[in-house]
């Protein structure tokens, strides 16, 4: 097999320059890593150069046709294909507590995998990940900005990001649509949040499906507002830092533990 058909309803745009695809993987920095996952791995671009790092890698892939390719191309890969949907899989019981992601993700499934890294935080310690630019900028950006959201904040509440690389469309076949960004996400100390978590998601999830309106208006959804106060009440969400969300979730439950 010479090479894979890209399959529209799987994603797949496969990158076509070496140097990039070693760029990407030199972009893994987490010390002492005990395994890395590579999601959708295609004609194994980024994983002839993963195979020359010590780590100890499982390439996931759920087409059948990228898993008969890299079988027949990649000797070495054998036994460490999962073929299988990363999606679906049961990170919780990988051993290794020290696992980094990375991908050439497809872009019909990225928003999923960053929620599936916010779920797995306290095994994931880093993603390295190709994201459509659009998505890849909602996630790096800081309060104030327009693209500012649900995935800034909880990501950033776990994650350090930086920007690696942005790719035209003419860096895949078949070209998408749109331009592309790397980016790195790298876990910071907090184990914890000071504040409830779970109420911290729904805090963050009512506010920014109504971030036209203000604190105030978009809190109604979530309880009785009446008598709450809060300094953030006239702000907008994409104003608001992870530490200003995190005092507010708790001003929240102060406020509900009161009705």
């Amino acid at each position: 097999m010479d090479r894979v058909k890209a399959k529209k309803f799987l994603g797949q745009h496969f990158l076509k320059d070496k140097k990039i695809a070693e760029e990407i993987v030199n972009s893994l920095t987490c010390k002492n890593l005990e395994h890395v996952l590579e999601v959708g791995p295609g004609m194994g671009i980024l994983s002839e150069f993963l195979l020359k790092k010590d780590y100890d890698t499982s390439f996931i892939e759920i087409d059948d046709e990228s898993v008969e390719y890299l079988n027949q191309n990649f000797p070495e890969m054998e036994g460490k294909i999962l073929h299988q949907d990363f999606l679906k899989m049961d990170i919780q019981s990988l051993e290794a507590y020290n696992i980094a992601i990375i991908g050439n993700f497809p872009y019909n499934i990225s928003s999923q995998i960053l929620f599936r890294l916010y779920e797995n935080r306290n095994k994931v310690k880093e993603l390295v990940g190709m994201f459509q630019l659009e998505v890849a900028k909602r996630v790096i950006s800081k309060p104030g900005n327009k693209v500012y959201g649900i995935l800034s904040v909880l990501i950033q509440a776990f994650y350090n990001t930086s920007e690696v690389l942005t790719l035209e469309p003419e860096a895949f076949n078949p070209p998408p649509k749109v331009k592309s960004m790397v980016i790195r996400l790298e876990r910071n100390d907090i184990e914890k949040l000071d504040c409830d978590e779970k109420l911290f998601f729904r805090v963050i999830k009512s506010t920014f499906n109504q971030r036209r309106k203000t604190i105030r208006n978009s809190l109604k959804s979530l309880m009785n507002i009446t008598d709450f106060q809060s300094e953030y009440l006239g702000q907008r969400p994409e104003q608001l830092s992870v530490e200003e969300f995190v005092r507010l979730t708790n001003e929240v439950k102060k406020h509900l533990d009161s009705l």
